[in-house]
């Protein structure tokens, strides 16, 4: 009877202590966006707080402006873990000041962004353009149009998409047709990726426009290029983001900062213990984040196979957003 009791008094305990470490993390619904890194992210974490930290996660689809809608009107899901705000800047920026949301991290990925990009066989035969960007559009030469040999080839975004209206007005705030240029139209998302990933693999010179994290710009290792100042917010969001009736006399301007924040609501805020500290915490470093896309897209893996493989790969990432306890709990879990 005696041991009977003991056995039943550590179980009691242990319960307890599993109950305690729920309540102080809890249950969470955590937004799952419809794309790559965001969907990697989005397991990691879930892996992380239900392994480390005894947490409950359920993940829910999302994407920027319908998770955005969703969590400022309905308070669902508590937690955006990669939303890019500019889409959402004024709204997002009012429901911080009401107090309905809260950013809890303003950079959870480093080194991102979108803006003008060359090969790395470019950049190494002409250092020179990668930080100059008048330097850059003195030589239209290294970028033969493939119908006009005689102009270089300046890789727009396809019709249709919010950047090809940037990149035809900074077009035209470079003075880059007069500088010997062509702006081109790839057509497709499929055009654009094919144009940048035949010139990387050939080593042939290529400028245009792309974003980061992403597997292509991970896996060709293209360089981003300078381009200058910042023309300030008055010509890009009254200008260049316009279209070209609309914007009479854009200025030259690097492109806008890319803001990606960690946004959750205020129960969550309120609730989220353990939690909100480790969301706070994790920042994943650009270049791992753009290896792990390449990774994602040479094997076919979703966002929970790439978590584990993330994990596995990049302990001396992870283990500094933990204490060592939960690091120790992850491993085992693995």
């Amino acid at each position: 009877m005696k041991k009977l009791l003991t056995a039943m008094a550590t179980v009691g305990v242990a319960l307890t202590m599993s109950s305690a470490a729920k309540a102080e993390c809890g249950s969470l619904t955590l937004a799952e966006m419809n794309w790559a890194s965001a969907e990697l992210m989005a397991n990691v974490d879930k892996f992380i707080l239900e392994e480390g930290y005894g947490c409950e996660v359920e993940l829910v689809a999302g994407a920027t402006m319908t998770t955005f809608a969703s969590m400022n009107e309905k308070g669902q899901p508590d937690v955006a873990n990669e939303l890019w705000i500019n889409a959402v800047r004024e709204p997002l920026f009012q429901a911080f000041e009401e107090g309905r949301l809260h950013s809890v991290n303003n950079g959870p990925i480093t080194q991102l962004g979108e803006g003008w990009w060359i090969t790395p066989s470019t950049a190494e035969k002409h250092p020179e353009i990668v930080n100059d960007v008048n330097a850059l559009l003195s030589r239209p030469d290294l970028f033969p149009h493939p119908e006009d040999p005689s102009k270089g080839a300046f890789v727009g975004c396809p019709a249709g998409w919010g950047c090809q209206l940037a990149n035809a007005n900074l077009f035209r705030a470079f003075d880059m047709e007069a500088k010997g240029w062509l702006l081109v139209d790839p057509g497709s998302a499929a055009g654009l990726d094919g144009s940048m990933a035949k010139a990387a693999e050939r080593g042939e010179n290529w400028l245009g426009y792309y974003w980061s994290p992403t597997a292509l710009i991970g896996k060709y290792g293209m360089v981003p290029v300078d381009m200058g100042e910042w023309g300030g917010a008055d010509n890009w969001d009254g200008c260049i983001v316009k279209a070209e009736q609309d914007c009479a006399d854009p200025k030259p301007s690097s492109w806008t900062h890319s803001e990606v924040h960690t946004v959750i609501t205020d129960r969550f805020k309120n609730a989220g213990g353990v939690a909100v500290d480790y969301l706070n915490a994790r920042v994943f470093p650009g270049p791992i984040m753009n290896g792990m896309l390449v990774y994602m897209g040479d094997n076919q893996a979703g966002g929970e196979d790439a978590a584990i493989e993330f994990l596995l790969s990049h302990e001396d990432v992870w283990t500094q957003w933990v204490p060592a306890d939960v690091a120790a709990k992850i491993k085992s879990a693995l």
